[in-house]
């Protein structure tokens, strides 16, 4: 399955999967060392994973800052680079 990188900010890596329709709903992958989260990009919520507080907070900023590009982009499949943190 392939999944781009779509950010980068602070050792932290933000990725999303081209989305078969039953991967609903919307989320992203941050990636911190060996830790990861998985995020809802509409609740901001860390839906699994084990990413320590400091980078959830990091990444839920950025998810606000971002959050019209993010859906769009899971929406329409077109994967690009979005403006880090």
């Amino acid at each position: 399955m392939i999944m781009p990188e779509i950010s980068r900010f602070y050792g932290i890596i933000i990725k999303m999967f081209f989305k078969p329709k039953e991967h609903e709903p919307a989320h992203i992958h941050a990636i911190y060392n060996e830790f990861v989260g998985i995020f809802d990009i509409k609740s901001f919520e860390m839906t699994e994973g084990d990413l320590p507080i400091k980078a959830q907070q990091l990444v839920r900023e950025w998810l606000g800052l971002h959050f019209e590009e993010l859906v769009e982009m899971w929406n329409t499949q077109k994967m690009g680079k979005i403006t880090p943190l």
